[in-house]
Formats: structure tokens, sequence, C-alpha cells
């Protein structure tokens, strides 16, 4: 066992005006499992969020309802806290921004950064709503775009052709909230001097605080020049007045990652914990923050910069994580796919999306897809037909035949030793984030506890006279090899842990090297898992859809392609999504039952894939073991008739044959294609 560490953990603080969906649940599972994980090692670990409360947007929400910006958001808090309660997301505490402890903290930084002669005060222009008597963010003006003249387009960029523009150019512009035509007013607005912090921030990034990606894209704003960033608004404004400033307030982007020092003081004052401890300069205590990729500059920039100036420790390591995709696209409410928390728990198990997201995290910043369909196989393949399976096979001979009494030795010491020696590369695995690699690891035990129940037959053997020993010792192996796996799986599935250790008779702890139950009295089995039903799957996407938008006629191609026209344009957001690696084809062989189709095994540097394409017409299976190609790796996995095939390799075609495109020689398996 490592040494006892101690650690603080924070998830992104959720906007105070809306309900939580399954997007925002990447997130908030991805740190509940790792902090479990923590705990489960004995490691002092906190995990602490809350509400954030503050701003325009919130305000003006509350107008609309009828209620004060506090009841609106006391109301919303409470909604958060239920359904992240009901995913058995864990806070040790969860508090908001609006709270006590945040306008001290925030004015004491402030005040900090001004005495160090880092906060400046300046003349702004901005556009004003004559009738709201409110300064207007771009969000907040419309208008028609001045490049492709489409109408109602916000103040910031168009929808339609995606050009970004400043308010001033919009034609007609209006204001969004009142249809006011907004004018043009002069304010003093609050600036923090963050290019004085460049050289620190040049350093920080590049010192193991964020990803190598992430640093690298935050170079481009360091080695670009970056500019004072402005603190402050104007009233009327949500949130907590600047000192000795009437009227202006603090932004809410000042206050909202302090709300993370909030929420841990309000922790410590209710459970005695020394707060300096883990915040202070010298702290040795270890810090952590989960959050997207879209909030990075605002995290990996201006927070860490104005820690140091305050005073303050730096976060450890910034976790940075992708975006959810349904089914491959962008969550959409005429599809039913942009489903909200509360949506998804009227229908479904919160530990099967628990599970699902677990198997396909990592550390890297990919957006993560949920497959409905690889959804509903992977769950009732892996949790229902593997891993509860041993159990429910296994338990009833026990139960029936031995009063509930394990065997006092292991069956098969070889396969246990093969169970317990991955402990340290599943710890491993989830230290790191590597919550898919665990998964797989898990699931290869699972393989082999099923194989070895199937082999032995205990059913058969326990029909034979004086077999009975024989027979409590296969299942007391099962049996224990399955309380192998739920403890490895403890901090994905806490509910179904809890039901496993009641069944056991035995807390599923992690602290040291695992040891069978000997012996051992366990309880009568009850169910632990039901398998995932389509029909509710279905039902959750029904009440989650809204009415389909007229479709729109495609664009006709014209020119030397109007046979084989183009797709539709996407954007090169849409295109870097694609993950194109070298493959290589490390076994062909033709399907059995089909015309068209070979089943491919690629190397993709250390980790294979199966994939099937529809090229038999032009290659033998023979001719293309050993030869290097091109796949799509982060294409959903997709069941077909003749199994799953986990991606897409690349062809061009036409009417006289297909072709496999083929990197240049010298590409190796595993390289990214840009």
């Amino acid at each position: 066992m490592t040494e006892r560490r101690n650690m603080l953990v924070t998830s992104a603080l959720p906007y105070a005006n809306g309900d939580i969906h399954l997007g925002h649940l990447v997130e908030y599972i991805q740190t509940d499992i790792w902090t479990r994980f923590q705990k489960m090692r004995g490691h002092e670990c906190y995990y602490v969020c809350a509400d954030d409360a503050h701003g325009t947007a919130i305000m003006l929400k509350a107008e609309q309802l009828g209620i004060s910006s506090e009841q609106l958001i006391e109301q919303v808090k409470a909604r958060h806290q239920k359904d992240f309660g009901d995913f058995l997301i864990s806070f040790d505490n969860y508090h908001s921004t609006h709270s006590e402890e945040n306008r001290h903290f925030s004015e004491l930084i402030y005040k900090t950064l001004r005495a160090n002669g880092n906060i400046v005060t300046r003349e702004i222009t901005q556009a004003f709503d004559p009738e709201k008597n409110l300064f207007l963010a771009d969000r907040y003006i419309k208008g028609t775009c001045p490049k492709c003249k489409t109408d109602d387009q916000y103040g910031d960029n168009c929808e339609a052709c995606g050009a970004t523009y400043s308010p001033v150019d919009l034609i007609n512009p209006k204001s969004a909230i009142s249809g006011a035509t907004p004018v043009k007013k002069e304010s003093t607005h609050y600036f923090f001097k963050l290019p004085a912090f460049t050289d620190f921030l040049k350093q920080w990034t590049r010192a193991g605080h964020v990803p190598t990606e992430i640093a690298n894209k935050l170079s481009e704003w360091l080695d670009g020049g970056l500019q004072e960033w402005d603190i402050s608004r104007d009233a009327p404004y949500f949130g907590f007045e600047i000192p000795d400033a009437p009227g202006k307030y603090f932004y809410v982007w000042l206050d909202a990652p302090i709300g993370y020092m909030a929420s841990f003081k309000n922790l410590c004052d209710r459970e005695g914990i020394d707060f300096d401890s883990y915040w202070r300069s010298d702290s040795s205590a270890e810090l952590y923050h989960f959050i997207g990729k879209d909030i990075v500059n605002f995290h990996a920039l201006f927070w860490p910069a104005m820690l140091a100036d305050a005073g303050y420790r730096t976060p450890t390591r910034i976790c940075v994580h992708g975006f959810l995709t349904v089914n491959g696209k962008k969550m959409s409410k005429s599809r039913g796919t942009f489903i909200n928390a509360r949506t998804y728990l009227d229908h479904l198990h919160p530990e099967y999306l628990r599970y699902y997201f677990a198997a396909k995290l990592s550390s890297g910043i990919e957006d993560l897809d949920l497959n409905l369909e690889d959804f509903i196989n992977r769950v009732n393949s892996d949790l229902v037909g593997k891993v509860v399976n041993i159990a429910s096979r296994c338990a009833k001979f026990i139960e029936k035949g031995h009063d509930g009494i394990l065997s006092n030795t292991i069956a098969e010491p070889e396969l246990w030793q093969k169970a317990v020696g991955a402990a340290d590369t599943i710890a491993n695995a989830y230290e790191n984030r590597e919550f898919g690699r665990a998964v797989r690891e898990i699931m290869a035990i699972a393989d082999a506890a099923n194989e070895y129940i199937a082999g032995k037959e205990p059913w058969k053997v326990a029909k034979e006279a004086g077999r009975e020993a024989e027979v409590q010792g296969i299942c007391s192996m099962g049996i224990n090899l399955f309380r192998a796996l739920m403890i490895y799986l403890k901090p994905v599935l806490p509910e179904m842990a809890t039901n496993a250790e009641q069944f056991l008779n035995d807390p599923l702890g992690w602290q040291g090297d695992i040891q069978p139950l000997l012996g051992h009295h366990i309880n009568p089995f009850i169910p632990l898992m039901q398998r995932v039903d389509q029909d509710k799957v279905d039902a959750m996407l029904n009440a989650s859809r809204e009415a389909l938008p007229p479709a729109e006629e495609a664009p006709k191609s014209t020119g030397p392609l109007a046979d084989e026209p183009l797709a539709a344009e996407i954007s090169f957001d849409d295109f870097i999504k694609v993950d194109l690696r070298v493959a290589r084809i490390v076994k062909a062989a033709a399907v059995e039952g089909a015309d068209k189709l070979l089943q491919l095994t690629l190397d993709i540097g250390g980790e294979t894939r199966t994939v099937f394409s529809g090229i038999k017409s032009a290659y033998k299976p023979e001719d293309l073991e050993g030869r290097l190609t091109v796949m799509v790796a982060n294409l959903a996995p997709r069941k077909m008739k003749f199994g799953m095939s986990e991606g897409m390799v690349l062809a061009a075609g036409d009417k006289s044959g297909i072709y496999l495109l083929e990197p240049d020689s010298g590409a190796e398996p595993g390289m990214r294609v840009v």
C-alpha cells in the first residue's frame, strides 16, 4: 500500500438556471469514480462542488418566472442535488457560490490582487438596452448577419454561415431581452492584469498540471499575447458587489472557481478539517479539478494566476474531458437524445450509465459517444451476463448443499493469482483515469471466471453422489472470483457493491492484498442487476423528443462530381472529431454467409480491433494480412449480424473497383493520421 495522501477534488460548478443532463454527468461520474477509488485505497480524499449561482442569466430567468434570484437558485440547487444523489454521486460537500464563504474569499483575493498592483480600471464602451437599463453581453444582442444576411443571429457569431463579428457589425441589432435597439454607453470596468503572469503561466502549463494537448493549445494564447481580464459587471447584476466600487459586481467567472475554496471551507468548518493545510502555497496536499475542455482557459490561465498572486497554492492537476455525443451525433432535442438526468432516471438504473461511461472513459479529451445499441449490449453482456452470472450460478450450490459455507481452500490457485495479480494494473488504470482500460482488465477476469465454471459444470457434478466437496470447491472459487471483480468495480457500481457486500457478508475493501474468503458464511443470493430493456430506452428517447423541424432540401451538386455528389458540408470542429489511425491487418478472413464482407483483425499500436469491411470482391484474405491501412478508430461499435464491428477501414471505390487506402512506408500501427 502506498503512503496515505491528502487530496481535494472538485468538478466544475453546474450553472443554477437549468437541469442536469447526461452531458454534464460525464464529468461528475468520472470524478466520483476517481474519488471513490482513492477513498477505497485509504487516502484522505474530499470531493466538493457547488452551484454556480451568479450572473445576468440567472437574474433574467428569475424575473421571467416572477421569483427572486435567491428563490431560483435554491430551487435549482435542490433539483441538482436530487439528480446527483440518485446517480450515486457522493460529494463530501455541495454548496453554492452565493454564500458567505464565497463572498469572503472573493473579496479577500480581490483585495490582495489590488494591493499587489494587479487590478486596473478603464472606460469601455458597451451596448446598452435603454428599456431594461442594462448593459448587454454579446449573447443578448440579435440581428441580421452582416456576411450572409441571415436574420435572428447572436451578437458574436452567425450560426448559419459561421462568421464571427462584433455586435456593432450586426444589421438592425435588437436586444434579445426587450427588443429595443441597443445604444452605445461608456462605463468604468475593473481588470485583472493577466499579461503580467505570462512567464509564470508558460512555465506552469508545461509542468504537468494540464494534459500536453491542452498545454499546446494554451501556448497559442500565451505566445499571441494575453489580454487584461475584465472582472467586473455593472448593476443590475446578481452577484457580489466589488468592495469600494458601488454599482460594480464581480463577474461570475471570478467568483465561480473561488467557489471550490468556499465549498471546502464550509466542509472544514463543519467537520473540523484544517483548511489552510490544503490551500496554503506550500501545501503538500493534492488539488485536482475535473472540467470540460470548453472552460480550460478559465481554469488553466486566469485561476492559477489569481491563486499565485493571492498567495495560495495552484492545482496539482487539471483533468480535462471531452463532450458527450449520442449515437455519434451532437445531443438533439428533436431526436430525443438531449436527455436530462431526471428523464433517464425515470426509465433506467443509474449504474447502467455509470458502467458504460467508465468503459469508454480515458484520460484524454476526446469526445465520448453514448451509442444506445452498444449501451444495451455492453451492460447486458458484461454486468448481467458475466459478473452477476458468476454469483447467481454458484451461490445456490453453496446455499443449499453447504449451508452457505465456502470451501476452506482455493480450488484453482493459478486462476486466483491471475485475478488478484491484476490488482495493481487495475489500480494504476484507475489512478491515471484510464477507466476504460481498467474495465477491460476486469472483464478479462470475468471471462476467465465464466470459462472456469462452464468447464467444471458444477450443475452436472452436483448430480453425482460423493462429489459434494468438489462442487463446494468449484462454486467457492466462483464466489471468490466474483468478490474480486466487485472489489474492482466498487468505485463504478457503488449500489451493486453494497448489495454484493450483503450477499458476501463481507466489506469490499482494497487497501492491501486481496485475500480469499475461506470457510466463510455467505448470505442467500439476491438479484444484483436486471437486464437493460430496449423498451425502456425507447421510452426515455420518446420522453426527451421534441417535434422534428421541417426537413430542408439538400443543395444540388454540380460540376465533375455530380454523379457522386459531395456530402453536406461539415465544420472543422466536426472533422477534427474523426480519429484516423494507421492499422496493420493482422488477420483477414471471409465471413460465412456474407457475400461482401471480410472480417479484419487490426493492430492499432498495442490494441486490436475487429472490423467487418465490404471489400471481399476486391481482395483475397491472405493478400491483406500484414498490410497497413487507415481506420476510423473512434467510430462507435456497431452490432452486425456476424458480430460487433469496432471501427471502419478507409477505401476508395467507383464502378471500376474498390481500393483499400494504404499509408506510405515508414508508418507504424497506432500513428494518428493528420
